[in-house]
């Protein structure tokens, strides 16, 4: 039987997982003072930017939901791994812990890839340029598998549409959409792990 790690380790789970994501933030500043672009430019705290995102949350949850619960192919080899890796961590982690982390990525990878990567793009290719070359880099970023990578694109370019819901760009509504999403499957990854200790399959 596999116990949750001590809080030490989770301590330090979050403190290098504050450092990484917040590296992001320093990579998008130094890009975008190189290329003369504010990665916050579009950044507003607007309510229907942020409903808009609470409301794009769903469809994407609701697909990880479906492959989660019934994982068939590459998407069991998906599940285990986040299970077997995340999992111990995440679980001793406070719900607010996950809140926090789910936060920090949907705050920080937006910054780099919707706020710097896909306008600076945009602005030597067009739209979609700039739509296929953040969420390449975006894939490659989670290259864990093929297939999660391939899926990690296509949530970046669900991510990358929804910048422009609304009819005005504000960058509140991809961050709510990442921060919340990561959110529910940290808390949906914690409970496979709680309930199998470790082992769920």
């Amino acid at each position: 039987m596999f116990n949750s790690p001590p809080p030490a380790n989770r301590w330090a789970f979050l403190k290098v997982a504050t450092y990484v994501e917040a590296s992001l933030v320093l990579a998008a500043y130094f890009f975008g003072w190189l290329a003369d672009l504010d990665p916050l430019a579009d950044l507003r705290l607007e309510l229907p930017s942020l409903l808009w995102g609470v409301a794009g949350t769903a469809p994407l949850y609701l697909l990880f939901l479906l492959s989660y619960r019934f994982p068939l192919g590459g998407l069991r080899a998906i599940k285990r791994l986040l299970v077997e890796q995340l999992g111990p961590f995440l679980d001793a982690c406070h719900w607010t812990h996950l809140l926090y982390l789910g936060m920090l990525a949907g705050f920080t990878e937006e910054v780099l890839f919707r706020g710097l990567l896909q306008p600076l793009a945009e602005s030597h290719g067009g739209w979609a340029a700039g739509i296929a070359a953040s969420n390449l880099l975006f894939a490659l970023a989670h290259c864990i598998t093929p297939l999660y990578a391939l899926l990690a694109g296509l949530t970046g370019i669900y991510l990358g549409l929804a910048l422009d819901w609304g009819g005005e760009r504000n960058l509140l509504t991809p961050i709510a959409i990442h921060a919340l999403y990561d959110f529910l499957a940290f808390l949906a990854v914690a409970r496979t792990y709680r309930a199998g200790h470790g082992r769920v399959f």
